[in-house]
């Protein structure tokens, strides 16, 4: 495993991502409530850029006819077929074992590093 500098932390977009290649492996990183997390730029489904996807909210759990929207700027959908993964976790929202391919995020004055 190598630990690599990738970018500025104040580099990072609010809503992200801040899209980099490390050996040839496209990966966008993201601040989401002060913390970074990097996810694989391959969508585990049909394999999307699934980083160049909308990072929003999600409807959360609620009674029949009621909804109740939530959890803004930890979402990050899918632009080919709109499946939803939690930005913190990687983890497809409908409970699938599909999950983001995920790289550990250091930050360290002002710089990031990813593992990988």
């Amino acid at each position: 495993m190598a630990r690599i500098a990738v970018a500025k932390a104040a580099d990072v977009p609010d809503n992200g991502p801040l899209l980099v290649t490390v050996d040839g492996v496209e990966i966008g990183i993201y601040r989401v409530g002060g913390q970074y997390y990097a996810w694989r730029n391959v969508c585990p489904h049909e394999a999307a850029p699934v980083c160049v996807g909308m990072v929003c909210g999600t409807r959360l759990p609620s009674r029949v006819y009621e909804y109740h929207y939530g959890r803004e700027g930890e979402i990050l959908r899918c632009p080919w077929h709109g499946w939803e993964f939690d930005l913190k976790t990687g983890e497809h929202l409908a409970g699938t074992r599909k999950r983001l391919k995920g790289y550990p995020v250091e930050e360290e004055a002002g710089q990031l590093y990813i593992t990988v």
